[in-house]
Parts: structure tokens; sequence; C-alpha cells
């Protein structure tokens, strides 16, 4: 038989096991909560580091440019390292449509590149910009013309697409290398796990 000492004993034993479990839970979901601020922590050290490196502004989308001197602000005053594609056009000309809608495809793949439109009526040139010239594709580069394609459907078939224009242009080396969306993806797999 035991004394209720040592039941007492048994006791209390038991409430101190429980008592461990519950602490040891709580432990393990604080080092739980301590992977996650950790994750979230690098995840924000990566993201900065990625702008960082980056190499300046990020554009995304197709400027519309509206004047001659808001063309020639965005060439003269955008940083050195930054590449300029304008597209110059109208509407009703063939290829334009269908090279507005891929620059617009481009923009998104390639945010360090500043993609921007204006109908050639706006430029304050439109005698150099004649509509069987059009389309055309100027590219610039410190502020200074590094390439243009004139009439630049013609390099194309009837129907193109943005993987066209891309490879052309990349045929020229006037595109940067495309970015590797490798932080979205980690961002994504990190909470699924959460």
């Amino acid at each position: 038989m035991s004394s209720p000492q040592s039941r007492n004993g048994k006791d209390s034993k038991e409430r101190v096991s429980r008592k461990m479990s519950i602490q040891e839970y709580e432990l393990i979901h604080r080092e739980k909560e301590d992977e996650n601020c950790l994750r979230k922590y690098r995840r924000q050290c990566m993201q900065d580091m990625h702008q960082k490196l980056s190499f300046g502004p990020r554009y995304g989308f197709v400027y519309e440019l509206e004047t001659g001197e808001q063309f020639l602000e965005t060439i003269e005053k955008e940083q050195k390292i930054t590449t300029i594609v304008v597209h110059i056009y109208e509407d009703g000309i063939k290829g334009c449509d269908a090279l507005n809608s891929s620059l617009t495809c481009l923009a998104a793949e390639y945010p360090i590149v500043k993609f921007c439109k204006i109908r050639a009526s706006n430029t304050g040139a439109g005698d150099r910009f004649s509509l069987d010239v059009l389309p055309t594709l100027l590219i610039y580069k410190g502020g200074e013309l590094i390439s243009n394609f004139i009439s630049v459907a013609d390099q194309f078939a009837e129907e193109f697409f943005a993987g066209d224009v891309e490879s052309f242009l990349n045929e020229y080396g006037l595109l940067p290398e495309r970015e590797v969306h490798a932080l979205e993806h980690t961002k994504i797999e990190e909470e699924d796990i959460e």
C-alpha cells in the first residue's frame, strides 16, 4: 500500500513532467517562430541585396511620350547605364500595334530597360518619320543613339510576337540578360512552408 506521502510524490512528479511537456511544447513553438522570423529576415536581406545589385531604377511598362520635348528629356536625363528603347509609331500603320503589344510584354520581362513609345506626329520631326518608315525603333544608352531600325516590322513575319522582337534585339546585343525570378520563387516556397 502506498502512503499518502508517496502518492503526493507521484502526483507532483506527474505534474512536473506534465509542465515539462508544456514547456517543451512552448520551446519548440518558439523555435519555429524564430525560424520563421529568420526566414523572413533572410528573404528581406536577399531582396535588398538584389535591389542594390540591379544597378538602377526599374520600369516594367511602356511609357507613352506626348511631345518631342518629353522625348528629348527622357533620353538626356536618364541614367547613363539605362538602355532606352523608343518605338515611333502611328495608329493604323502595319506592324505598329503588334510592336506596341510586343514591347509591353518585353517591358515586364526586362524591367531595367526603359521602353517608350511616341507618335511620329508628336516628335516634332514628323517629316523625318514619314509613314513608310514606321514602325521605327531607336535604342539609346548614355544619351547616345546606339541603334536604329527603320520599318522594323519588315524584319518579322506577317504576324509577330514579343519573342520575335526579343530575339531580334538580342541578335544585336541590345537587351541585357533576362532577370532570374529566383527571389519570387523562393518567396512562394517559403510561404507554402508557413
